[in-house]
């Protein structure tokens, strides 16, 4: 019911078009008396079409007025137009729809110069990659915010993907970090950072000198920030599931420890149901369902191990669980942390789309300017904002914007500010 409202609500939304149809004249004559004094019935029938309307590129020639004085001394011009970088061929939207189609449509730029030249505007790839580095230099300031408020809040959620790195003589093996968070509003924040290695350096360079919680798998390259005096390790029981479902073949007994985590995952149902979700309603919960379930499933735990050889799939699985007890149980008495990292999994998954299409960076620093341009799109995307009117909105504006008021343009508080706008445009 949900999903249909969302669908409904999304059509209404959508660009429209009113195309009217007249009765032809010949046609003009009641079929059941044959007289012609016909008038409008309602406003007719209606029915809805979608259609596709290609996007077209133009090339645009500004002509500023020149206008001179009569005494013959001096001489006025009409302002410029607002350019993204100093003398630059190319306007916003032209930068924004780059951007998108690289990090939101996995598209590589060879493809997207394709599609640009058959719109009638001479392209090259080359030209293309200056543009997408030039929009991620001018948005640095924007996406560097970004990964400061996501480090700066309560839980974090982080994982990391390989991708590959063109060097002169081969490929090298890079990082693809990302960080997130939500805000108590509930809007998810999503930020990523490029390194060369997969070493601890940086979650330190992004977490460092940060509290609160980390929600994260088993990788040991957190634990430089998971400190008594940093932040507390969140464990994530899909990470678990997804042992003891590998175990099954081999060892159908599994099935015992995939049934008690599908008993934690209703619980959260049961709140998110009730609209309970990070209330103490829902801490309440948890401690009175999921806090038996885990007693039941670490008993369970302790009397398997010493039944199945520990390199086997499921010894492995229980010996995971085991090890990683404490952060897969801390969610139960504070109902702000998840029971999985999924979140950051899914906010890779465009990345590892992306690294299928385009397969490589070309150097470090372009890893850097992905990193910067993904992280702007993702939190567009997760927040319900159209990355091509985002950008193109904000690079013009980040610039001369205030440094101070710098967070009014990321995605989220940008689509707030927006709407408050928009009702005061309406209200007045």
């Amino acid at each position: 019911e949900k999903r249909r409202e969302r669908s409904a609500r999304k059509a209404q939304e959508a660009p429209t078009r009113e195309i009217r149809h007249a009765v032809p004249p010949e046609a003009r004559h009641c079929p059941a008396c044959g007289g012609g004094d016909l008038k409008p019935l309602g406003k007719g029938r209606t029915s809805v079409v979608y259609e596709y309307v290609p996007a077209f590129f133009e090339r645009q020639v500004h002509v500023q007025q020149v206008l001179a004085c009569a005494c013959g001394q001096g001489v006025v011009t009409a302002p410029a137009p607002a350019r993204v970088v100093d003398r630059g061929a190319y306007g916003p939207g032209f930068l924004a729809h780059v951007v998108t189609s690289k990090c939101a449509d996995a598209m590589p730029l060879h493809r997207l110069a394709q599609r640009v030249e058959r719109g009638g505007v001479p392209m090259s790839r080359s030209t293309l990659t200056d543009l997408f580095h030039q929009s991620a230099q001018v948005l640095l300031p924007l996406s560097s915010h970004l990964l400061q408020v996501i480090a700066a809040a309560e839980v974090v959620w982080a994982d990391e993907t390989p991708v590959r790195v063109l060097d002169v003589k081969k490929t090298r093996q890079g990082y693809l970090w990302t960080f997130l968070t939500q805000t108590p509003q509930g809007e998810w924040l999503i930020g990523y950072r490029f390194s060369l290695g997969r070493a601890s350096t940086t979650p330190k360079d992004v977490l460092g000198g940060t509290r609160g919680a980390l929600v994260v798998d088993a990788y040991t390259g957190y634990n430089a920030v998971t400190l008594p005096e940093g932040r507390v390790r969140i464990g994530c029981w899909a990470h678990v599931r997804r042992r003891f479902f590998d175990a099954l073949p081999t060892a159908p007994e599994a099935h015992v420890a995939l049934d008690f985590i599908l008993a934690l995952y209703r619980v959260e149902a049961q709140a998110r149901d009730a609209g309970l979700v990070r209330t103490e309603a829902h801490r309440e919960l948890r401690m009175r369902h999921s806090a038996p379930i885990l007693a039941a499933l670490r008993a369970w735990l302790e009397e398997q191990t010493p039944l199945h050889p520990p390199k086997g799939p499921l010894g492995q699985a229980l010996s995971y669980a085991r090890k990683q007890w404490d952060a897969l149980t801390r969610f139960v008495s504070d109902a702000r942390l998840p029971l999985d990292n999924n979140r950051s999994e899914a906010a890779l998954r465009k990345a590892a789309l992306g690294r299928k299409n385009f397969l490589f960076v070309g150097h470090e620093a372009a890893g850097e300017n992905l990193a910067g341009l993904y992280a702007l799109v993702a939190t567009c995307e997760a927040n319900g904002v159209n990355p091509e009117d985002y950008l193109a909105d904000v690079l013009l504006r980040v610039q001369t914007h205030p440094n101070a008021r710098i967070g009014e343009l990321l995605p989220h508080e940008w689509k707030r500010l927006r709407a408050a706008n928009a009702s005061q445009r309406l209200a007045s």
